[in-house]
């Protein structure tokens, strides 16, 4: 029998190809929840009630990871971790989802995957514009390749859009999500050193599932989560697959590999995107989109490399 022993070259090989495949799983699960989206909008639901669903099926399971998380060695959470951790609900995981949940109404999967795709680059504009770090000509080439790329897909989908209206809204509501989750990583690297990285991806995921939750409760009726069958299932699946599964692989991949390379995964995102919608929501496939995608792939490999 073949076995591979602590310490040993083997060991390590079968750990990184573990934390390659918790990695990319987790990137493909990340990068069908606009597809589940789209197709449960077939069903006529609104983003409110869906992101209700969805968050009220992902509770339980961050409530175990929180209490798993919270043993006795590990610190009390002060008042000031506390507004910490509201914060970073509030922005990366419940107003970040719901202005992503809104554009999803107006644009296509792989329009929006592309936008959210861009969260690097807002992360360094933002830490130049508030921290005064510094712009290098690295970046900045990095910086006019996102862009370029994005511009290329919104042009692409500009030809086929029945309105440029909804067009330009879905895609300001898809940055606005994009620029909450930037903020989002910016605050969490302030807090994740101290308290832990699981401990604060459960705390935060609970508070923006309240909130969620909460706004549901203000905004419809309760009889609106009278939904037809497969709207459950759908939003089952986005909370399985492409909310729960995908946060625990993330935090694996990196505990396995490092947060660098597991970084780098997350540029299959567009590409399976753009295919599962070519594939399930008939959506076109032009060359403009393929070569959007390469050019903003291209630009956030670069702005990531050492």
């Amino acid at each position: 029998m073949n076995r591979t022993i602590p310490g040993l070259p083997g060991a390590d090989l079968a750990a990184d190809r573990i934390g390659l495949l918790c990695a990319v799983l987790a990137a493909v699960g990340f990068s069908g929840k606009a597809i589940l989206v789209k197709l449960a909008y077939r069903h006529g639901v609104d983003a409110e009630t869906l992101l209700a669903l969805r968050m009220a099926f992902s509770l339980p399971f961050f409530v175990a990871m929180g209490w798993m998380s919270a043993h006795p060695k590990v610190a009390r959470l002060t008042r000031r971790d506390w507004a910490w951790l509201f914060g970073l609900g509030f922005l990366g995981y419940y107003l970040a989802s719901y202005l992503d949940f809104l554009g999803l109404r107006y644009i296509s999967a792989a329009l929006e995957r592309l936008i959210l795709f861009v969260y690097p680059t807002l992360v360094v504009l933002l830490a130049a514009l508030l921290f005064g770090q510094r712009i290098t000509h690295r970046v900045l080439s990095a910086l006019t390749l996102c862009y370029a790329g994005i511009a290329l897909a919104v042009a692409h989908d500009w030809r086929l859009a029945g309105s440029t209206r909804d067009l330009a809204l879905g895609s300001a509501l898809v940055f606005g999500s994009a620029l909450s989750y930037a903020l989002y990583l910016l605050g969490n690297g302030r807090v994740v050193s101290r308290i832990g990285t699981m401990r604060v991806t459960a705390v935060a995921s609970v508070i923006a599932c309240l909130l969620a939750l909460g706004q549901f409760l203000l905004m419809r009726p309760v009889t609106t989560l009278v939904q037809p069958c497969p709207v459950y299932g759908l939003a089952l699946a986005m909370a399985l697959f492409s909310t729960v599964l995908p946060v625990w692989l993330l935090s694996e991949a990196i505990r396995r590999l490092g947060a660098g390379q597991v970084a780098l995964t997350g540029s299959l995102g567009p590409g399976v995107t753009l295919l599962l919608a070519w594939l399930l929501l008939d959506e076109p496939l032009g060359v403009a989109q393929l070569a959007g995608m390469a050019l903003v792939i291209t630009g956030v490999a670069v702005m990531a490399r050492r």
